[in-house]
């Protein structure tokens, strides 16, 4: 053993790289349909460095990771901030940052009652509300600070209880209030079903052009080909529908039925069977100059004779509008006259090799801003100052530029697919760098009686919140379960929690919850972890 554990000490990359291996494979293991995910990396990094102390990495590889996870998840999370102002989406952040500052008092408390250092009290409450960058804020706060404690202990042993204790919740309150999943998902309109394409005969003698009917009688459907007097064409805006024509229509399945129930009747025969006039095709969004715009500017009906039907994004076919933003590395199903799909597939740039490309200066760009943001010392009430770090800085520049989408020519987002790398990598370079820092007190720490007593400070605040989430959003509030169940993994920040709601809910409900609270709660911990570190020194 202690040939591996010098060779370990002497070689900090060959370090990494065999906790990242370590921390998947721990990771992957699934208890009670609970697993740590991405997490082990902390608790790899924590054993390895319990063997000997020794084995280190360097403080700038996880300030790396977490400069490029945080920036990452800003950058995908920005465009959900804008629907965060409306009355619903106040409502629900209200809701949780006010949780959340509940629950950085019950922590302070609890931390006076068993008298911890201020770094253990933040780091509790970082690890009960699963908050990495959070972590990150108190350990880049208390840098160099004698006596101040390690908060990566107390977030170690709070953090498993983080995520179990709010699916335990979850689960007991689903028991105690029996919500029915399917009719919340058809009353906030969102079925959890694939979209769908039907082909109906006008029936309904008015002559009416499609735009009029989508904004008479709403839902998000499109109109595809149109068949009328033996002539096939794409159904535009200014398309009339005269009794007696075939349309296909893609949508919701509820939605489609809606529209057949009121416009004609459905039938058998398949307008998509003849491609002699119009193709379709999925298409990859690659094209600068196609992303970060809406629909109803790239007017791609105007310029070349297509509609847009579908727009694949992630694992999940979404139905567009004219406000449907596109974003590098979607997939466009398209309706366009035969001889103009190259024109069309040009248009949108259909490269998977570009996609696969991150442009450097732009994201290199974004990160140089907020890293220079995280240095600006901010003034805090009553005199002194603080700094938004490595954590926050990229963090509120990524939610600025994510939100924008794009700067005139410069596209600020990437690609899907490498985003969700970008991010996992941070993360895991930013675990793997902590728990290698502080695996010899996490081991002494966990076997004593203050060990326990973390433990169950961590259950107490976790549960605390989570329960009064579910029981005055769903009493009091009157919102759905299936919703709050995606407030409660929002409010967490915990995607292991999203996929214990959704696979409950067995819709995209818990989404839509998640998306509208993410952005504040990662902010809100983040300074309510720095308020704690001050309030218990």
């Amino acid at each position: 053993m202690l040939p591996l554990l010098d060779l370990l000490a002497q070689n900090p990359v060959l370090t990494l790289f065999t906790v990242l291996l370590l921390g998947f494979a721990l990771g992957g293991v699934r208890v009670f349909g609970f697993s740590l995910g991405v997490a082990g990396v902390l608790f790899a990094g924590l054993f390895v460095s319990a063997l000997d102390p020794r084995i280190a990495l360097d403080p700038a590889v996880y300030e790396l990771g977490l400069a490029l996870f945080v920036y990452a998840i800003a950058l995908a999370s920005g465009g959900h901030v804008l629907s965060s102002f409306g009355r619903a989406g106040l409502i629900r952040n209200g809701l949780v940052l006010g949780l959340l500052t509940l629950g950085a008092g019950l922590t302070l408390g609890l931390g006076r009652l068993l008298g911890l250092e201020p770094a253990l009290t933040a780091g509790l409450y970082t690890g009960a509300l699963t908050s990495t960058p959070a972590l990150a804020g108190v350990i880049e706060a208390v840098a160099g600070q004698p006596g101040a404690g390690d908060p990566v202990v107390a977030y170690s042993i709070a953090y498993p209880m983080g995520v179990i204790g709010v699916m335990l919740a979850l689960f007991f309150f689903e028991r105690r209030f029996r919500p029915d999943y399917a009719a919340e998902a058809r009353a906030l309109g969102v079925s959890g079903e694939e979209p769908v394409t039907r082909t109906l005969r006008v029936t309904d003698g008015r002559e009416l052009t499609v735009e009029s009917f989508v904004r008479a009688h709403g839902g998000r459907v499109v109109f595809g080909r149109l068949l009328h007097g033996g002539h096939l064409e794409t159904a535009e805006a200014g398309s009339v529908l005269r009794g007696g024509d075939l349309v296909s229509v893609t949508g919701a399945p509820a939605d489609v039925a809606a529209v057949i129930r009121v416009l004609g009747e459905e039938v058998a025969q398949s307008l998509s069977e003849d491609r002699s006039v119009l193709d379709f095709r999925r298409i990859f969004v690659s094209s600068p100059g196609v992303a970060g715009r809406r629909l109803s500017e790239l007017r791609v009906n105007e310029r070349l004779g297509a509609t847009v039907t579908r727009v694949r994004r992630g694992d999940r076919d979404i139905v567009p509008d004219g406000r449907t933003v596109l974003e590098l590395g979607d997939r466009v199903r398209v309706l366009a006259p035969r001889g103009r799909m190259a024109e069309v597939t040009r248009f949108f740039g259909d490269s998977y090799r570009h996609l696969s490309e991150i442009n450097l200066l732009t994201f290199s760009l974004g990160l140089v801003l907020g890293l220079l943001v995280g240095t600006l010392p901010l003034p805090l009430p009553g005199g002194g100052t603080f700094r938004l770090g490595v954590a926050g800085g990229p963090l509120l520049v990524g939610l600025v530029l994510g939100a924008l989408g794009r700067s005139g020519r410069v596209v600020w987002n990437i690609p899907y697919s490498a985003n969700l790398t970008l991010r996992q990598f941070g993360l895991a370079l930013f675990l793997a760098g902590v728990g290698l820092r502080s695996g010899g007190r996490f081991a002494a720490q966990l076997a004593t009686a203050e060990g326990l007593a973390l433990l169950l400070a961590g259950a107490a605040v976790t549960l605390s919140v989570t329960g009064a989430l579910l029981w005055t959003g769903y009493r009091l509030l009157r919102l759905p379960y299936s919703l709050l169940s995606g407030l409660a993994a929002g409010l967490d920040t915990q995607p292991a929690v999203l996929g214990y709601a959704t696979e409950r809910t067995r819709s995209e409900v818990p989404e839509l919850g998640y998306a509208s609270v993410y952005p504040a709660a990662l902010i809100g911990k983040i300074l309510l972890a720095q308020l704690i570190l001050r309030l218990a020194g």
